[in-house]
């Protein structure tokens, strides 16, 4: 913790002036909300004014890869405004340069250049803006399970609830993505899951008429909707119906990418390359908002000549690339993307699978790195979802012993920080198995 004087007296402060003048997202601003507080953090820690710690295993919105105040990122954040706070997105600048080479260094051969956004939606919105005019064609192809974020184009390719009251772009269709769990295919086997989604999808892609899709738009791991892992062969598989259709592939690795699955990219750990790759949270954990789309040179090359008519006024901002650079060559010299690998594989894969031997209430784990899910459920043989109000209970108890948890639907998202600790992941299993035990 900081050497600030712990008191209540500026958490209620913190509360009272949230109340009257902030208004959040996918929210109901009435009806006795308390925000939760935060005033600091280190590592995999945060405390609010009075001095209680909690265990961050949210990463906030599964953003903070490299952890709370990493003081590389930090100093560089410093650095860059005593030396140029901002610029024109159109001028030349040494440390957007040298952030855009980093994270290309990252990307598969042939992709070369960056078109830096502020965060992941408007990289998204800017994917397809970029697919539109490669292809000539319109339409949007993107899973039911999905979030891309909440710009125009973006939410309406997101297939979960928010997208519906917020229809209003035009050429977006949606299809069911690979969830063997609660298979949409009557499916029984991953083998199963990946042949009869392929076919689902190459179906919708002849129904909805192939010259006009410019791109399927897929989370490389779909988070939000659950850490939901593709099987064995469908990515390659959505690779070649894209290639047979002349359709363009968009991953999205906003939330999966820089070190979430103990890989630089996710799209490492699957036989397949996109043709744009969207990006944001973990590139510089949020510590300055930025985002982008790594473009090939094969789609790059068209603009040569011809205007792009796309940009930002914060595009490539001084100090969100000077924590890109920081950020990326931190998570490089410490070893954190390795970290995270090594945290999943031989510390919460089979610590989560123990708490699933033991709680009834766990039907399912899935995971890679440090982005888990467990899928809870009122009954393991129908496999019928927890209410909302088990789910209160439990972010509730969490809280009370001292864990910031994710929590969404009937699901706990297990995704601290990419930097935490042994000891800190077996502490939060153990809290996870206290709280379970209660039900």
């Amino acid at each position: 913790m900081t050497d600030r004087k712990p008191t209540a007296d500026l958490d209620e402060l913190t509360v009272d002036l949230d109340l009257a003048h902030v208004f959040h997202s996918w929210s109901a601003q009435g009806g006795g909300r308390t925000p939760f507080v935060l005033a600091g953090g280190l590592g995999s820690r945060v405390w609010d004014h009075s001095g209680t710690t909690y265990l961050d295993f949210s990463s906030q919105l599964v953003n903070l890869n490299i952890g709370h105040q990493h003081p590389a990122v930090v100093r560089a954040i410093v650095e860059q405004a005593g030396l140029l706070a901002t610029v024109a997105p159109a001028t030349a600048n040494l440390t957007r340069g040298q952030a855009a080479s980093r994270i290309v260094a990252r990307a598969p051969d042939g992709f070369h250049k960056v078109f830096f956004t502020n965060g992941g939606a408007d990289a998204n919105e800017n994917a397809i803006r970029l697919a539109r005019l490669h292809t000539g064609r319109d339409k949007i192809l993107s899973t039911y399970r999905s979030y891309h974020g909440n710009t125009g184009a973006a939410i309406v390719a997101t297939g979960d609830w928010r997208r519906v009251p917020n229809e209003f772009a035009r050429g977006h269709a949606h299809f069911f993505g690979p969830y063997l769990y609660r298979s949409d295919f009557w499916a029984t086997t991953p083998e199963q899951e990946c042949e009869r989604a392929l076919r689902h999808l190459e179906r919708v892609i002849v129904s909805e008429g192939p010259s006009g899709i410019a791109a399927v738009l897929l989370e490389t791991i779909p988070g939000t909707a659950g850490v939901l892992l593709p099987p064995p062969g469908y990515l390659p598989g959505v690779r070649a119906l894209c290639d047979r259709y002349g359709i363009l592939l968009i991953l999205d690795e906003v939330m999966a990418g820089f070190g979430r699955t103990g890989s630089w990219l996710a799209l490492d750990l699957y036989d397949v390359v996109p043709d744009l790759i969207t990006f944001a949270k973990g590139v510089n954990s949020g510590y300055v908002p930025a985002g982008g789309v790594i473009i090939p040179d094969s789609i790059a090359n068209d603009f040569d000549t011809t205007v792009f008519p796309g940009g930002l006024t914060y595009s490539g901002h001084p100090l969100a690339m000077a924590a890109i650079v920081a950020a990326l060559d931190a998570m490089e010299s410490e070893g954190i993307v390795d970290n995270a690998a090594r945290i999943g594989r031989d510390v919460l894969a089979p610590g989560l699978a123990e708490l699933a031997e033991r709680h009834p209430i766990i039907g399912e784990v899935r995971g890679v790195g440090v982005f888990w899910a467990l899928e809870l459920v009122a009954d393991r043989a129908t496999r019928e979802p927890v209410g909302a109000g088990v789910m209160a209970k439990i972010k509730a108890e969490l809280l009370a012993r001292g864990l910031l948890p994710f929590i969404a639907e009937n699901r706990i998202h297990v995704v601290p920080p990419c930097v935490v600790t042994d000891a800190e992941a077996a502490e939060a299993l153990s809290i996870y198995d206290e709280v379970l035990s209660l039900l």
